[in-house]
């Protein structure tokens, strides 16, 4: 029987907490077989922050237990998402000689690049969490996405990093490990969405990621193939809940499922009717048009208003060809696409997790973009490719190859 290995991931929104088992064959590396899969709604986290850790600890458990029954696997240590508005981000340039007297680049002249391009000035309360390499240039050559064994002597990078705040990474990672799991690493929920629903071809061209969470929405642009800009926006799905709950006098569970009903119709009369869902105040039929134009639409325009402001300020807008790919809970909301292509004036999909087997059906839908993405952020540090440093990064249970081999023991001594 081939021999695989284990790796999990818990993504920790506010409005659930999902938790994924998979394993991977050593055989097959590249195929994630998830074998557990579960979530819990959130309770103790606002705007992708920790504000009650003991109400956190009991979410993050229900949902780990179960995906652990499912999987029939305790995990001891698991890959968590990271978001909130306590998220920067800023682009960083390092330089460095080449070492070798024969001008051939090597691992030790990538690593001492990508720790001059991370010589940032930070707040005392920030931590980096991700530089990520953008492009590498050798003497005057541009572009360049691997330059080891190339000949200069010069080498530069250009990266993206991504910071949060100590203090709300530190309660995220105590409630985690409250629940008896290890902290493989942390991966911003923007680019953990982003890893399992872009396309190379996207990502290369140039588009806009929207992970639509319950209290905030992280955004991440990728030009010619590398994450050039991200942010998170601090409205959500949640905020067109309580706009339901306010206009038809109903309570936020009773919205809650009222949204969740409405985003997957699409009614040939106007008049629908939600008997079924038996909500508490016993509402029997609602006008669909009302509820979407009046109520949902322009909260909704309000959202993309300020995702049109982040992208402008990005001024990266002209080189995003492939468009806005919109991913996570909120974006099975009624009248999300129009809204964003009418604000935006872009191309709009929506972005659902691909690149696995096993228990798909329960996972493959825009919600568990963040949780599939850890898994396969974690199967990517295998690959010889990789340069990007996480700022936590656990190798001991992933053994890696090529350059990402070289670098382990160096990338432990940046951490934080």
């Amino acid at each position: 029987m081939p021999k695989s290995k284990i790796i999990s991931a818990i993504d920790i929104g506010s409005s659930k907490t999902a938790a994924l088992i998979a394993q991977i064959s050593q055989e097959n590396q590249e195929k994630i077989h998830v074998v557990g899969a579960a979530s819990s709604p959130a309770r103790g986290v606002r705007k992708g922050q920790i504000v009650n850790i003991e109400e956190a600890v009991a979410s993050i458990t229900e949902a780990v237990e179960s995906a652990e029954r499912m999987a029939g696997y305790n995990i001891a240590r698991s890959w968590i998402s990271v978001g909130g508005v306590h998220i920067s981000s800023q682009n960083s340039h390092g330089v460095v000689a080449v070492s070798q007297p024969q001008g051939e680049i090597s691992g030790e002249d990538v690593r001492r690049v990508l720790e001059a391009a991370r010589a940032v000035a930070l707040p005392a309360s920030a931590e980096i969490i991700h530089v990520l390499p953008r492009q590498f240039t050798v003497d005057n050559q541009e572009g360049v996405k691997d330059p080891v064994g190339m000949t200069g002597v010069r080498l530069e990078v250009d990266t993206h990093i991504i910071t949060g705040s100590s203090p709300v990474i530190r309660n995220l990672t105590k409630c985690v490990n409250e629940v008896g799991c290890d902290v493989a690493g942390l991966v911003f929920s923007g680019l953990a969405a982003s890893t399992s629903v872009l396309t190379d071809t996207e990502k290369e061209l140039g588009v806009v990621l929207l992970d639509i969470g319950g209290g905030t929405m992280s955004l991440a642009i990728f030009v010619e193939g590398a994450l050039s800009y991200s942010a998170v926006i601090p409205v959500g799905a949640i905020n067109v809940t309580k706009d339901l709950a306010a206009g038809l006098r109903i309570s936020l569970e009773s919205a809650e499922k009222l949204k969740l009903y409405l985003g997957g119709l699409k009614p040939k009369d106007d008049e629908v009717d939600v008997s079924t869902l038996k909500l508490a105040e016993e509402l029997k039929t609602i006008s669909f048009k009302t509820l979407v134009e009046g109520i949902i639409r322009p909260r909704l325009n309000e959202m993309f208003q300020q995702v049109a402001s982040e992208i402008k300020k990005s001024s990266l807008g002209g080189l995003t060809p492939s468009g806005l790919v919109m991913t996570g809970g909120g974006a099975q909301t009624a009248g999300l696409i129009d809204s964003a292509k009418r604000i935006l004036a872009l191309p709009v999909r929506i972005g659902i997790p691909s690149g696995i087997t096993g228990l798909v059906d329960d996972i493959e839908n825009p919600g568990f973009a963040a949780a599939v993405g850890l898994l396969k952020y974690a199967q990517s540090l295998d690959e010889e490719h990789s340069f990007a440093l996480p700022a936590s990064p656990i190798f001991s249970k992933f053994p890696v190859r090529g350059i990402l081999g070289k670098m382990t023991s160096w990338a432990k001594s940046l951490l934080p």
